[in-house]
């Protein structure tokens, strides 16, 4: 059977809390809500604003992580004042996952590049996930969406390495591309099996560029906004974000797709799909 994509076209924080709760979804404990808190400088980040209405309705904790390369988010220090910073920590309780070590491993016995996963050891603390993505485009991966934030989101300041060299960390960027791009499918998959499942995902398709929220010097959105989607299948959704991209008519659309296309972004939910998380069929239902 399968899975069901939520979608709209309009796009407001109410919005997202409706697609949400058309999700059969089974989010219980402690919610993990993980979403990009924007690197310092960057113009296309979605705010706690926009977040608000679902995050106060699934009353979980915002959770990040720090990065590997040179910024305001690669240490714990830095990266919890930019966050107080940025607002979130004023409307929502927020969680470093990997503020101190050690990380917590996560085993890949099915892997087909990685073998293992390195996340902030609080993800302990966590029975379930909601995934908040900002679907855009990204440097290095083509495009940033669910699948991105299960794997390098969630992935520690190390486990961000660790992906990018494809499983040896001293190569973070020089690793062979697509052994990244499947590294990262590979490592989101540890995340939906640490969690059984329990996890549901909005990508919201505005401010779309082709940088990611990672880049503190970004390109403008370079395409209109499009729309808001849910799901409990993070291939689908991501899919379903592409094909949308694909189907669209902007005059900015060729742009994006260069980003997408050049870096191969797709063979990450490729690969992701042949691992057996999620499918690259869906049935889009489209909601006024």
């Amino acid at each position: 059977m399968k899975p069901t994509v939520y979608f709209s076209r309009t796009i407001t924080p109410e919005k997202v809390l409706e697609l949400f709760k058309r999700l059969d979804s089974n989010l219980s404990g402690n919610v993990a809500i993980k979403l990009h808190s924007g690197e310092k400088g960057n113009q296309n980040f979605i705010g706690p604003e926009f977040w608000r209405p679902i995050i106060d309705f699934v009353g979980g904790t915002v959770v990040e992580c720090n990065t590997a390369y040179d910024g305001q988010r690669n240490t714990t220090e830095k990266h919890k004042k930019l966050i107080a910073d940025h607002g979130w920590t004023k409307y929502f309780p927020f969680d470093l996952l990997d503020a101190e070590g050690p990380d917590k491993v996560l085993d890949i016995p099915d892997g087909k590049i990685i073998k293992k996963n390195f996340v902030g050891k609080n993800i302990e603390n966590y029975d379930s996930m909601l995934v908040l993505s900002h679907f855009k485009g990204h440097p290095m991966g083509g495009f940033g969406g669910a699948l991105k934030q299960l794997s390098i989101g969630v992935a520690s300041s190390f486990g961000k390495a660790y992906i990018h060299g494809a499983g040896e960390p001293e190569k973070i960027w020089t690793a062979d591309h697509d052994s990244f791009l499947e590294s990262m499918a590979d490592a989101a998959g540890s995340v939906v099996e640490y969690f059984n499942g329990k996890l549901a995902y909005i990508n919201v398709m505005k401010n779309m560029s082709v940088d990611c929220d990672c880049c503190a010097i970004a390109e403008d959105p370079c395409i209109a906004d499009i729309g808001i989607l849910a799901s409990t299948d993070p291939v689908a959704i991501d899919r379903a974000c592409l094909d949308l991209v694909y189907a669209c008519n902007d005059e900015g659309k060729p742009h994006l797709l260069e980003r997408i296309e050049s870096r191969n972004g797709t063979l990450t939910v490729d690969a992701a799909a042949n691992l057996g998380y999620g499918s690259k069929e869906y049935n889009l239902i489209e909601i006024e």
